[in-house]
């Protein structure tokens, strides 16, 4: 009788479990909707005032949430769902965004501007590694800072750390920065259209070259028009496939680093290719072959746009302007002059390849 007792309140203690983690992400995505839904009445103030959204409600949501981070910072009742808004439905929205691009624009690109973007991420890494490294950074707060600036961000850093034993302390410095960066150069990139004279077509190219993370390239891309978004997008997951190829490098490194130490662990296939990009290519190789209908397609590029503001609303709350008096002065220095630099080698790669 015990042991069928024990059997039966096992799956309820389970489902409770299970019950008490979704509630416990709630408050959060609230928040994050609630923060979504004051950007799109925004964005609808603008449009019906100005015949056009100037500032997309992506960017609102990222200025909202920055803005509520700063004068309160959510308790730890808002945080799990915060998180589950950054990550989980950020990676939904970016693979439904497959829904609605073809792989042949992949093709279309041309091998020319492959091969470029690889060139333009391997040496952008060995750029910012010797920029750190001038600067007095340890090898491995170099590496980090190289290959989150090369190729995205977070993702690249969360990645490439345990292969090459980074300490805690150097993987949160990297990460905070990398954090308030990636947003300032969503916010400030658009600037350079003029500044640079960029057509759609290269300015979709360098936000795809430059920008930190994918959903980050929606948020910096969708304002100026649907090729730059199309173009980012492409050019950006071939910068992100370059970490599985990068990891496994540093690994091979790693042992012969300053101070060399035993790795916390090689990360799993989901670290070298994310799961989301798989969703992504999956779908968009769906689209590719006519198994997606324009009927099914229009509704998952739809829902794909709300859960990316809902993300970005996230992806502020996560931002404290004021990390930026906690990192060191050479760390800001080091991340900050390799990002110039990466763009710097964008618009050369542009101007190279004749991209019009």
């Amino acid at each position: 009788m015990t042991t069928k007792a024990s059997s039966e309140e096992a799956p309820r203690d389970a489902a409770a479990g299970t019950a008490t983690e979704q509630t416990s992400t709630l408050p959060g995505i609230l928040l994050c909707l609630a923060i979504t839904a004051v950007a799109a009445g925004l964005q609808a103030i603008e449009e019906h005032s100005l015949g056009h959204p100037y500032v997309e409600a992506l960017v609102i949501a990222i200025l909202i949430g920055i803005a509520v981070r700063t004068a309160w910072n959510p308790g730890a009742r808002f945080r799990p769902g915060i998180a589950f808004s950054a990550k989980q439905l950020l990676e939904v929205a970016v693979a439904l965004l497959g829904a609605s691009i073809s792989l042949q624009a992949i093709v279309a690109s041309g091998g020319a501007l492959i091969a470029g973007i690889v060139a333009t991420v391997l040496a952008a890494i060995a750029a910012s590694y010797g920029i750190c490294r001038a600067l007095g950074l340890p090898a491995r707060m170099a590496i980090l800072v190289a290959c989150g600036n090369a190729i995205c961000g977070n993702s690249a850093i969360a990645a490439v750390a345990p292969v090459i034993g980074a300490e805690a302390r150097d993987v949160a410095a990297a990460i905070a920065f990398t954090a308030v960066l990636g947003v300032l150069v969503v916010l400030g990139l658009p600037l350079l259209i003029p500044l640079a004279g960029l057509s759609e077509h290269q300015y979709g190219v360098l936000a795809g070259l430059t920008v930190y993370a994918v959903p980050q390239v929606l948020a910096a891309t969708v304002p100026v028009g649907l090729l730059s978004t199309q173009v980012g997008t492409l050019v950006k997951l071939v910068r992100v496939l370059m970490l599985g190829p990068v990891v496994v490098l540093f690994s091979l490194i790693a042992p012969h680093l300053p101070g060399a130490r035993p790795a916390a662990g090689r990360p799993g296939l989901t670290k070298l290719v994310p799961g989301f990009i798989l969703g992504f290519l999956a779908l968009a190789t769906l689209r590719s072959l006519g198994l997606v209908p324009d009927a099914v397609a229009w509704p998952l590029t739809k829902v794909a746009a709300l859960l990316t503001v809902v993300s970005m609303a996230a992806l502020g709350l996560g931002v404290d302007v004021r990390v930026l008096a906690r990192v060191g002065g050479r760390v800001t220095l080091a991340v900050t002059g390799s990002l110039v630099l990466l763009l710097a080698i964008s618009l050369m790669l542009i101007r190279a390849l004749g991209i019009a």
